[in-house]
């Protein structure tokens, strides 16, 4: 199958295969598993921060980022797109107490300034504190985008002046900054915290980091324990995270490279449009114009007969992504089915 869903869906290498078999492991409850140590030091190293914590899923990552700079009834400043507040299960709310105050995304992923400190609360008996914002890099339902250093500076500033927290969900942080051309360390530095995944575009099969100041990272711990992700000879795992790190990251530009092959072919089909300024890394956003009458099920399901697999994003429209099991040969022939299916030529 050419599955273009998620770069979730990414396996790994052969050669991360055997470092995970040949990996070093210990008790990671009591910080004694040298790989998973390692791990954490090359992830803080490599995103300027103090320490790092292995975590099992980015989602976990961010909540315990969440609930460690949050008390019961805080409220976090953050996008009506982010993936924190569409895709997380309201874990801050459910299990913290912690109240997400949404502001609008921008199309470029960005939250306007002024938004961010409207809705900062003032000190007042009726309102609940505002104690952190949290940004997305690369933001996810806004396409794939890539949010600039300066616009992550002036965030900074304004959670500094306001004695507020900063935490990034940088889940394809590694996508932006090499879109970007910079150091993933430039893009969060005003960040008091950053999540990053190692199991989408970087291969792994498991897992995130969460990367902050030892203190932060010292209370984080107990969270992820109380949370029910602490591990044990979870060094097997970090094997293949360092791998990543040290090997998959800069062939993410393959990726956006392919990405753009397929938004370029695709537009060519009559009945699609893409997003504008689709695609910015390695999602590609669609919509299918009125002339296409039948339903995106229909589509999806002629699609995967051919095998070719995409998301559903929106009423009228697909996202497709490309990650290291995507050829450029996957390109042309996800190009041709979609030729097929939309114009009814289906073996």
């Amino acid at each position: 199958m050419i599955d273009l869903r998620s770069d979730t869906v990414t396996q790994p290498t052969e050669e991360m295969r055997a470092a995970m078999a040949n990996a070093v492991v210990g008790d990671d409850v009591y910080e004694e598993d040298s790989t998973v140590n390692l791990l954490q030091e090359l992830a803080a190293y490599q995103l300027g921060k103090e320490a790092a914590l292995f975590v099992p899923s980015g989602t976990m990552g961010n909540l315990a980022a969440i609930l460690t700079h949050c008390r019961r009834g805080d409220e976090v400043i953050m996008g009506d797109q982010a993936h924190t507040y569409v895709y997380e299960v309201a874990g801050m709310s459910a299990l913290g107490g912690v109240m997400p105050h949404t502001v609008p995304n921008q199309s470029d992923g960005t939250l306007k300034l002024d938004d961010i400190r409207s809705a900062i609360r003032g000190k007042d008996v009726h309102f609940p504190d505002t104690r952190l914002i949290v940004l997305e890099n690369t933001q996810n339902r806004c396409g794939g985008v890539v949010i600039s250093p300066e616009y992550m500076e002036a965030v900074g500033n304004i959670a500094r002046e306001h004695n507020l927290k900063l935490h990034v969900d940088g889940a394809r942080i590694f996508n932006a900054a090499v879109k970007l051309g910079v150091t993933p360390e430039t893009l969060v530095k005003e960040a008091d915290s950053v999540t990053f995944c190692l199991s989408k575009g970087l291969c792994a099969p498991v897992g995130s980091v969460l990367c902050g100041s030892a203190e932060l990272i010292k209370e984080a711990r107990r969270i992820r324990k109380q949370l029910g992700g602490g591990m044990r000879q979870a060094g097997i795992l970090a094997a293949a995270g360092i791998y990543a790190l040290e090997n998959m990251v800069d062939r993410l530009a393959e990726d956006h490279a392919r990405a753009l092959k397929l938004a370029n072919g695709l537009a060519t089909i009559p009945g699609i449009t893409l997003r504008p300024g689709s695609p910015h890394t390695n999602m590609i956003f669609i919509e299918l114009d009125a002339v296409i009458e039948k339903p995106l099920h229909q589509i999806q399901a002629e699609l995967k007969a051919n095998r070719v697999l995409v998301g559903g994003s929106g009423l009228y429209g697909f996202r497709l992504v490309t990650h290291y099991w995507i050829t450029d040969q996957d390109v042309d022939e996800a190009i041709h089915m979609f030729e097929k299916v939309l114009s009814s030529e289906v073996v």
